[in-house]
């Protein structure tokens, strides 16, 4: 039986290019719905209306961030090279995208809450609000991480 060849493991360069765009497309996201949130609040509409103004721009933000991820993935870095799709670098693009970008979506959190009592103090009456926020947290944790890993080069 032939012993099994180690696989290489990333380089620390590789790897901090991986991390550093993975993470930069995610804290731009969550900033961006962030942002929008909050202009979206300035809005004298009642919140139906928002919401509605909420849902499209977290799908268009959403497909921006999915775009830039495999564009970002497969964009040749002139002192690093290209990332290329291994186990490894695999995990590594959700383990970042998850432990280090994911503090970035708890100031969406907050307006989201607070979007969840408008009108109805202290109870939560708009529930969407915070399904909002946690679908923004899923596709942001597992989709734009996806697209990256997906975009990368083989090996």
């Amino acid at each position: 039986m032939e012993p099994t060849p180690e696989l290489p493991t990333p380089r620390l360069p590789v790897l901090s290019l991986l991390v550093g765009r993975i993470t930069t497309i995610k804290l731009a996201y969550w900033s961006a719905l962030t942002a929008g949130e909050i202009a979206l609040g300035l809005w004298d509409r009642p919140f139906e209306e928002r919401f509605r103004a909420s849902v499209a721009l977290f799908a268009a933000l959403t497909l921006l961030a999915c775009a830039w991820a495999a564009w970002a993935a497969r964009a040749t870095d002139p002192r690093v090279g290209t990332l290329a799709r291994s186990i490894p670098t695999m995990v590594t693009a959700f383990i970042a995208a998850s432990v280090v970008a994911s503090p970035a979506s708890l100031p969406l959190l907050i307006v989201e809450r607070q979007r969840s009592i408008e009108g109805c103090v202290p109870a939560i009456c708009h529930w969407e609000a915070i399904w909002y926020w946690v679908a923004a947290v899923a596709i942001g944790t597992v989709l734009v991480p996806l697209a990256f890993v997906l975009a990368m080069r083989r090996e």
